[in-house]
């Protein structure tokens, strides 16, 4: 049995239905709050990695588990060696956990503590392992959805600098296969797109998918600060504003490992814009 944490999000989702399709058995653990319907046969429980214990029920008999962190756990929560703990006492031999580019180019910064820590409890473990570090997603974009709809407009800052962003579907294609398939046990696997795509590039994209003009609103640091603290905790909004404006040259390289893996390209931000169109128009 495979236990996918984070199942409702942009990762978790494609990764619950990417497993049932292939016929693993799979739990969705989420915290309860999306109501969502999944294929049949996948198991749905309610837990909080903010209260490993509860976790215990979701990984029972458990063979392999992916791990996702998000929101306040970014910041604050249980000593990640208290949630392994528990998914070695389930069953759990495998685990799969999705940490992020910066850990590896802003080694240190307050804003990827949390995920470096995990990295390092993961490695310490008996587990096998595999840890998954993504450039940003294209599904942050979403976040230009209401303004496109209402305005044909989209704001955001830097809107001439490109970074490698990623569709969340390949990290959860790439995720699949780590869960699944032997050969990928500590690895470390940095997931990027297949080109730079530049904020301004992708409102041009969103709008050749809805065949209609977008215009582009460059917003200064600060107004993109305040506007990303409505959802993410600050130390993260700092850090991610650091990339987004001041990317290193680690963070603009594409990697070859979504290709080595899925024997694929990535998908490009264009492609991206095609299939979630619905969600702008």
């Amino acid at each position: 049995m495979i236990v996918v944490t984070g199942a409702t999000g942009n990762i978790g989702a494609n990764l619950v239905r990417n497993l049932a399709a292939a016929g693993h058995e799979v739990t969705a653990v989420s915290r309860g709050s999306k109501e969502v319907t999944w294929p049949e046969g996948v198991r749905s429980v309610v837990a909080d990695l903010a209260d490993p214990d509860s976790l215990a029920p979701a990984v029972a008999g458990a063979d392999s588990l992916f791990l996702l962190i998000t929101g306040e756990q970014l910041v604050s929560g249980p000593d990640p060696e208290r949630v392994l703990e528990v998914a070695e006492a389930g069953g759990v031999r495998r685990v799969v956990f999705v940490s992020s580019q910066g850990v590896g180019t802003r080694a240190g910064a307050e804003g990827y503590a949390r995920l470096a820590a995990y990295e390092e409890a993961i490695q310490r473990s008996g587990l096998d392992w595999t840890i998954l570090r993504p450039a940003g997603f294209y599904s942050n974009t979403y976040a230009w959805a209401e303004s496109v709809r209402a305005e044909r407009t989209v704001a955001a800052p830097f809107g001439a600098i490109g970074l490698p962003s990623i569709d969340p579907a390949d990290i959860a294609a790439v995720a699949a296969i780590a869960l699944s398939e032997d050969g990928h046990a500590k690895q470390i696997c940095t997931l990027t797109g297949p080109a730079l795509s530049t904020p301004q590039e992708q409102a041009e994209a969103i709008g050749a998918a809805l065949d209609a003009p977008i215009r582009f609103v460059e917003l200064t640091r600060a107004q993109a600060f305040t506007g990303m603290s409505r959802f993410m905790p600050e130390p993260v909004v700092e850090h991610t504003l650091s990339i987004l404006g001041e990317p290193t040259a680690a963070e603009q390289e594409i990697s070859p490992d979504v290709q080595r893996v899925l024997g694929r390209l990535p998908t490009s931000y264009a492609e991206w814009a095609q299939r979630n169109r619905a969600v702008f128009a």
